[in-house]
């Protein structure tokens, strides 16, 4: 017999709820097009500077300027076992990873499905930085505090959650293909040709800045940052040099389409609900977590969990897997290794059913089609649309949808049954909520689900 969970707890939580699904879709947090991080940026960022079409232009086209210190948490790992601890838990292989390095960190549960994910970065022997989402710091932080680990971690809240009113560091990117000569012409010296998985160091106005061959869309440029302290100088440096190479800021509105441009399944649902191995971390968690505060929405319903699950294989991260080392998930993964998975794809809308859904505006005599959002379109944290075959069955769901001025469409990543993954597959997009937005007002308006043609194209970066 389970005990009770101690009140105050995501486990106490969800044991008063009589269906997860039902409760996270009543949830009135809404999207992250109506989040703070969007509509009331944090100092420094506005949501459009020119205007989000002029802005995803620049990263294709010119260069971009995104200002990234303020909404992602890092967490830095410090001691002798701070590498063993993450590679406990990471399903790549950390072997050659130390100083003077970066890598991708992607970490499961005990069945195999996607709890967390961030990017780690290495400049010192035994000091290791995570950032990312809240859900694989906790899941990191959770089994440094009931392992035998000779680690202390130093975790730097979003900006909005920060007691300090500053953070450790500030955290920019250049993207385009003006952004190695911008960065030249700042460096006053070529940049060195290194890995993509090795951090370069340089200057900009006189001040030290670490980075690596990170973007936002996928384009040439870098990540990098440096002392907080430094960051505005950094920053007017940046724009003083930038016209000359037709650089524009990017807003918060252009910045969280980027994931549109590169097929990035950016808010998978934490896999944490159901395992039994999971409760020491649900009762650890407490019930004020994203876990049970983020909205899930879209047409996509199953009234079991489990079915919004994702695993690495399933969102393109199956080439991350080794099996070569210990972690928790592996079990689950190794039997899933040989298996047929769902694939994660690009879907273009059709134009014309597009134009459906807005002309449904405009009629005040019927119901009218759910209203899509630009550029940005998702309307909840996790968002799950179904798509489906010509017969109607559902065959995948789509996570993210949003418009690209660069390819002038509007598109969504999705994971679909491998059948359908092939570019050319034709496939139907549900868009609305089953319920026409009952459960969900008053941040939906009542609507009619309806029907998009789309079709799986290759993935713009």
């Amino acid at each position: 017999m389970t005990k009770k969970a101690s009140q105050g707890t995501l486990q106490a939580k969800l044991d008063s709820v009589p269906n997860l699904v039902d409760y996270l879709y009543g949830n009135k947090k809404g999207s992250p097009s109506s989040d703070a991080v969007l509509r009331q940026p944090p100092p420094g960022v506005q949501p459009e500077y020119t205007s989000w079409r002029d802005e995803q232009f620049a990263w294709n086209n010119s260069v971009a300027f995104y200002n990234q210190s303020f909404h992602m948490i890092s967490t830095v790992i410090r001691g002798k076992d701070a590498k063993a601890l993450i590679q406990s838990l990471a399903v790549n292989n950390l072997e050659k990873f130390g100083p003077g390095k970066a890598r991708h960190y992607l970490a499961c549960g005990y069945d195999g499905n996607i709890v967390g994910d961030g990017i780690l970065f290495c400049e010192k022997e035994n000091e290791i930085e995570l950032v990312g989402r809240a859900a694989g710091h906790k899941w990191l932080e959770f089994q440094a505090k009931i392992g035998k680990w000779d680690v202390t971690l130093h975790p730097d809240q979003i900006f909005s959650q920060n007691e300090a009113g500053r953070r450790r560091v500030f955290r920019y990117q250049l993207e385009g293909p003006n952004a190695y000569p911008l960065l030249e012409k700042l460096n006053g010296a070529p940049l060195p040709d290194v890995p993509r998985t090795t951090i370069v160091k340089f200057n900009i106005a006189g001040h030290p800045v670490s980075g690596f061959r990170m973007t936002m869309a996928g384009g040439p440029g870098l990540e990098f940052w440096g002392p907080w302290e430094n960051g505005e100088a950094v920053k007017a440096a940046i724009l003083a040099a930038g016209p000359e190479f037709d650089l524009r800021q990017v807003g918060s509105f252009a910045y969280f389409a980027t994931a549109i441009e590169i097929g990035w399944v950016s808010r998978p649902m934490h896999a944490i609900y159901t395992s039994e191995e999971m409760r020491p971390f649900r009762e650890w968690l407490p019930d004020t977590a994203n876990e049970i505060k983020w909205s899930l929405g879209g047409s996509f319903y199953s009234p079991n969990i489990e079915d919004y699950y994702l695993n690495p294989y399933e969102v393109g991260y199956g080439h991350h897997v080794k099996f070569d080392h210990d972690f928790i998930g592996r079990k689950a993964l190794e039997a899933a290794a040989g298996k047929k998975h769902r694939k994660r794809v690009t879907l273009a809308w059709n134009p014309e059913d597009v134009n459906k859904v807005t002309a449904s505006y405009m009629n005040k005599d019927e119901l009218p089609g759910l209203y899509i959002n630009h550029p940005v379109s998702n309307f909840a944290n996790w968002q799950y649309d179904a798509v489906c075959d010509d017969a109607g069955k559902t065959i995948g769901m789509a996570v993210y949808h949003g418009f690209s001025w660069n390819e002038r469409s509007m598109l969504s990543t999705a994971v679909v049954e491998a059948d359908f993954a092939e570019p050319g597959s034709k496939v139907t997009l549900l868009w609305g909520e089953p319920d026409g937005g009952k459960r969900s007002r008053p941040w939906l308006e009542p609507h009619r689900q309806m029907k998009i043609r789309a079709t799986v194209v290759p993935t713009p970066k």
